[in-house]
């Protein structure tokens, strides 16, 4: 081959790896930011990374944008290993346009999803762009609708990660808002409908960038964003960390890992981990991390309902899904937050094939007129939906509260989990026994003389025959009330015996999830 052309290939590729050119990736790190092609290098396994449809260039002649160069139309795409797993990936380059996307920048990110789901491999979206490239008009618009399409069908097909890595406005956050997963990144991205200036012309609210649409705004306020990170890097680990624990498909299984810590481990401090006044709380994570393999538990919303904790952990070396009231936490009840959170998380997992252990210390739903005005019914009855339409295998275990519909919410025996264990401490009922017993024996309290003694007298007798999960145990809502400290040994023996579950549900298009 002629000398020359070899040269103008290396010539132009070290072009096109410049980006927007040194100055502007001076900017980039000066900002505290990786470019796209150094957040690839992260992300990918050492030397995998293939990068696709470099030399595409925008189309529009639009306002001079065909004189402008726009290297690789300002987003980098291609696959690689991940774990030495296959994964595709695309990157916006900040440094070109403002990483804003017009007809063809759309198309090379379509080409990788499509790649990806005919692959079979995860997808993972890099985010850092000023959005619509406003020259480009309607082809920019319709680039964002064909991407918010794929998003759609391909959903519960391939696990779709986002990550927000800079920021991202208008039309743009909506396809994180349809994928999988959404990590940002503290302090350097933010995501918003409408900016501070637009809301302040039109609301008169001032309002900065951060505090709108930043990374704990979003994870802590509205609940639209997963993980945060401090740093570019450290959000590249956790979504390698992340992959770890989800399948390539929904026709696979997430990796198993060899376990190295031992299945039959007792757990001493579990036999008086519950306190003796049953109002008084217990964080949930003693419960967590002792279970699973080695204390890893990687949490979900970490800090958006906290009140219910979810995650992903292994058990024997398999992933499996944590979904756990949090008794610290407004004792543990379950919110309109909380619904939303539940759900989205069961339903992701029943996706791609994880199973779910569910961990349950629940008094009831929240009461008060805020929760009713804002529809605790259509947002507590997401949780029912997704557990009863969920396959995967389901285990269950009580650990002190179960009352009422909150009961029946959390994983119970009629929404189909497959074993339901208890504790000792397991209260199983209608509602708690003080106001059972209000209500029960009323009559009978009001007309006694000592009318202190007599409650105390009846509430003893009612906690001793109605406060433990042996009247559930006897019909069969419990398959196992089991010493504390063999929870361990239990669970994993219960996810083994799963292990060839098989289950279908009706035909039908989609269900009507209560949204």
């Amino acid at each position: 081959m002629p000398t020359d052309k070899l040269e103008l290939l290396k010539t132009k590729k070290e072009q096109l790896s410049l980006g927007g050119g040194t100055k502007r990736i001076e900017k980039q790190h000066a900002a505290g930011k990786l470019t796209a092609r150094e957040r690839l290098i992260h992300l990918f396994d050492d030397q995998t990374f293939v990068e696709l449809d470099a030399f595409v260039k925008c189309r529009s002649t639009n306002f001079g944008l065909d004189k402008l160069g726009l290297e690789g139309e300002s987003v980098v795409t291609g696959y690689g290993r991940v774990d030495g797993r296959l994964v595709y990936a695309f990157s916006q380059d900040f440094t070109v346009t403002g990483g804003a996307l017009g007809e063809m920048h759309a198309s090379k990110i379509v080409k990788a999803m499509e790649a990806a789901t005919k692959m079979g491999a995860p997808l993972v979206g890099l985010n850092d762009s000023g959005g619509a490239r406003i020259q480009e008009a309607v082809d920019a618009l319709s680039g964002y609708g064909d991407i918010f399409f794929r998003n759609s069908i391909y959903s519960g097909v391939v696990p779709q990660i986002s990550a927000i890595m800079g920021p991202c406005a208008g039309g743009a956050v909506y396809s994180p808002a349809l994928t999988d997963f959404i990590f940002m990144v503290d302090q350097t991205s933010q995501m918003f409908i409408t900016g501070p200036q637009v809301i302040k012309t039109v609301t008169g609210e001032q309002v900065s960038a951060e505090d709108l649409g930043g990374a704990m705004t979003h994870n802590k306020v509205s609940g639209n964003v997963h993980f945060i990170a401090e740093t570019d890097q450290t959000c590249i680990e956790q979504i390698r960390q992340l992959l770890g624990y989800l399948p390539s498909n929904n026709l696979g299984k997430a990796p198993t890992v060899e376990c190295k810590d031992d299945l039959n481990r007792q757990i001493d401090e579990f036999d008086s981990l519950i306190p003796e006044d049953p109002n008084k709380p217990y964080d949930i994570h003693n419960v967590i991390r002792p279970i699973v393999d080695d204390g890893e538990f990687m949490e979900y919303q970490p800090y958006f309902a906290t009140n219910l904790i979810t995650g992903y952990a292994r058990v024997n070396g398999e992933s499996i899904g944590i979904i756990a009231n949090q008794p610290k936490v407004m004792a543990g009840c379950l919110d309109i937050n909380a619904g939303d959170k539940a759900a989205r998380f069961i339903r992701t997992c029943d996706a791609f094939n994880i199973p779910l252990l569910t961990l349950v210390d629940v008094p009831g739903f929240l009461p008060g007129t805020a929760q009713e005005y804002g529809g605790i019914i259509r947002h507590g009855a997401k949780i029912l939906y997704a557990y009863s339409e969920a396959t995967v295998p389901k285990v269950t275990l009580i650990t002190r509260k179960a009352y009422g519909g909150a009961y029946v919410a959390m994983c119970s025996k009629s929404l189909g989990a497959d074993m339901v264990l208890a504790w000792p401490t397991a209260e199983i009922a209608v509602m708690g026994s003080e106001g059972a017993v209000n209500i029960i024996f009323k009559k009978q309290i009001d007309e006694a003389e000592d009318k202190a003694a007599t409650k105390k007298k009846i509430l003893d007798e009612y906690n001793a025959e109605f406060a433990t999960p042996y009247k559930a145990a006897e019909r069969g809502f419990v398959d196992d009330v089991i010493e504390p400290r063999t929870s361990r040994q239990r669970i994993v023996d219960a996810f083994s015996m799963l292990e060839g579950k098989r289950e279908k549900r009706p035909a039908k298009k989609h269900g009507n999830l209560p949204l």
